[in-house]
């Protein structure tokens, strides 16, 4: 791999992991591979060799630190294309909690509000999916990165503050139940850029004249490149030793 010149690579995001401490232990392990410290063309002998300081990387498509799932890196000149594969088409798996909400929309904070659930029933789940499906207009969380007047919305959650959240048009292709043991529901979902599975499981709750949160969240594709081809950030690690 010529990590300067620039590589795509599918990494298996580790549960509680940030996105940018992903790329940050990738730089970190390129830039400490004997392998990648080299002049990069023989013809170029008398040219010092290649400094490590200058490595590019980043990420395309932030995912929340209870999530997992693929995560594309790029460096060197495919950063350029981080853009591109971010407006991909996404995929998700994951579970919602039926009855119960958090401030967060997931586990990073506790239950704060609780819901009756005698109401519903395999079916009225599996019917409501449907008000989902298409293009339609989704608040992002709080607790998100989306910048408000120059800073990230999770920080002035964080603060104890509020701020207004404006909708954004997305779009939801497919939205299947795969599994229901209430209060539990597992599911998958095709989207477009900007969909915060979060706030489906919020919206979704809401639609169930209930409540409800996301505790667990796995992506499993963008675009054509999918998880069964990512690698975790040992293998990535032994891969280039």
């Amino acid at each position: 791999m010529d990590f300067y010149t620039g590589e795509v690579i599918l990494i298996n995001k580790p549960l509680t992991w940030t996105s940018f401490q992903v790329v940050n232990k990738m730089k970190y392990l390129i830039r400490n591979s004997k392998s990648q410290i080299r002049i990069p063309d023989p013809s170029q002998a008398n040219n010092t060799q290649r400094s490590t300081n200058k490595l590019k990387i980043g990420h395309a498509g932030t995912l929340d630190p209870l999530a997992t799932g693929l995560l594309i890196i790029c460096t060197g000149k495919q950063t350029k294309n981080i853009e591109t594969y971010q407006a991909q088409e996404k995929e998700y798996t994951g579970t919602f909690y039926i009855g119960a909400t958090t401030p967060c929309f997931d586990l990073e904070k506790p239950i704060d509000q609780t819901f009756p659930v005698d109401h519903i029933t395999d079916e009225l789940i599996i019917k409501t999916t449907e008000q989902f499906i298409g293009c339609i207009n989704q608040t992002p969380p709080l607790f998100s990165a989306i910048k408000i007047n120059g800073k990230r919305a999770y920080d002035i959650a964080r603060a104890g503050q509020t701020a207004e959240m404006k909708p954004k048009q997305i779009t939801i292709k497919e939205f299947t139940i795969t599994k229901i043991g209430m209060p539990f529901v597992e599911f998958k979902v095709v989207c477009s850029k900007g969909t915060y599975i979060r706030s489906l499981a919020r919206d979704f709750g809401l639609a169930l004249n209930s409540g409800a949160h996301l505790t667990a969240l796995c992506r499993t594709r963008i675009g054509e490149y999918k998880l069964d081809d990512a690698m975790s950030i040992e293998q990535f690690n032994n891969s280039i030793v």
